[in-house]
């Protein structure tokens, strides 16, 4: 909870766009780590994980809103791609607390070695949300 908390915390949004941006990344961002957490459960938890977290259509609405937006004025880009990147460097900083500050989800995330944790598993798990992450934000249009 105090993750979660932390993250809402230093994330407001300050309009409706930037509201509807932070649901959308949040939501995938969350979404992809849960992924990562499912990728190492047994098959039958693992499909029910992963069938809870299908898109049930939502993420176009965003996309939709979003590009229609920057469609009106370009300018909105800009803030808005900053506003992704603020919530993706946020909701990173959460993660890594969370998956430092308890031992047993960071072993199951990133497999045992002899003194803990593989910390470059970590890191890799890391990129790839943020891979996932660079996709989305293509797809809304706030593409670098």
């Amino acid at each position: 909870m105090a993750a979660l908390d932390g993250f809402h915390k230093q994330t407001a949004p300050s309009d409706w766009l930037e509201g509807l941006v932070k649901a959308y990344v949040g939501d995938s961002i969350a979404s992809d780590f849960y992924r990562e957490v499912a990728a190492r459960l047994d098959s039958d938890t693992r499909e029910l994980v992963l069938a809870v977290l299908d898109d049930t259509g939502h993420a176009g609405f965003a996309v939709e809103k979003v590009r229609a937006a920057i469609d009106a004025d370009p300018r909105v880009g800009g803030r808005l791609a900053l506003w992704a990147r603020r919530l993706m460097g946020e909701a990173l900083s959460q993660s890594q607390r969370v998956v430092a500050d308890r031992d047993a989800l960071s072993t199951m995330l990133v497999g045992g070695v002899a003194d803990g944790f593989d910390l470059a598993e970590v890191g890799r798990m890391f990129s790839r949300i943020t891979e996932a992450h660079t996709k989305r934000m293509a797809a809304l249009g706030l593409a670098a």
